[in-house]
């Protein structure tokens, strides 16, 4: 029985005793390789066309600090957190990307590398990122300040945003289900279909908060380099 609504997105909370929410996380690994296809299936067709996709919007992004191989590393996270969301749907499994440790995991090593990298190599556009262009004489030691919490502030809010978005849609979706067996037949079948709209509108959520996060770490990159 939960006693909090919140408890769905507990990583202690555990079924027969056994605590097996983060298991989600490696849930993707358990996928036959695609090695063992004779042909290219359906899936590895979609991969494809998803790679061609990002990879064209990422060049767009970039524009002419596109960086040969950079299109992986976004693809791949790209990739995962889309795994992650559309699995949390699924009854009874712990929708990791909703907790903050793993997405602040993600965001966080991406953020400092791209800092690390800026500093050291172009260190006067990092200065020059500090003062926008066209501010005024008097105005540039505040934008200074605030062009520098807004930059330390970046994997938090590229974070919070994901896990926030992902945990919305799934309280939506418990707060209409526990109503179910309150209502008679005619309310709960448009509660069905209400709780049917909500999950199509979820998962459209978890493919669209996927490509926020990684069209906004690309942006990032692009700042840097």
């Amino acid at each position: 029985m939960m006693m909090n609504l919140f408890s769905v997105f507990d990583p202690s909370s555990s079924v027969f005793m056994l605590s097996l929410n983060w298991i989600s996380l490696g849930v993707g690994m358990m996928v036959i390789p695609i090695m063992f296809w004779l042909f290219p299936s359906r899936i590895l067709v979609l991969g494809f066309m998803m790679f061609d996709f990002l990879k064209k919007e990422l060049k767009v992004l970039l524009g002419v600090s596109y960086i040969s191989g950079v299109s992986l590393i976004f693809v791949s996270m790209f990739l995962m957190i889309l795994l992650n969301n559309v699995l949390g749907l699924m009854p009874y499994v712990f929708t990791s990307t909703s907790h903050l440790l793993v997405t602040l995991s993600l965001a966080f090593p991406l953020w400092i590398s791209f800092l690390i990298f800026g500093w050291l190599n172009k260190m006067m556009m990092m200065f020059a990122h500090c003062v926008p262009l066209g501010t005024p004489w008097a105005l540039m030691s505040f934008m200074v300040c605030i062009e520098t919490v807004s930059n330390f502030i970046r994997p938090l809010t590229l974070s919070v945003r994901l896990s926030a978005n992902m945990i919305a849609g799934h309280l939506l979706l418990s707060l209409v289900g526990m109503q179910g067996s309150v209502f008679g037949m005619i309310m709960f079948l448009l509660l069905f279909i209400g709780q049917t709209m909500l999950m199509l509108l979820e998962s459209a959520v978890a493919i669209i908060q996927s490509y926020v996060f990684v069209v906004l770490g690309s942006l990032y990159l692009g700042e840097v380099y």
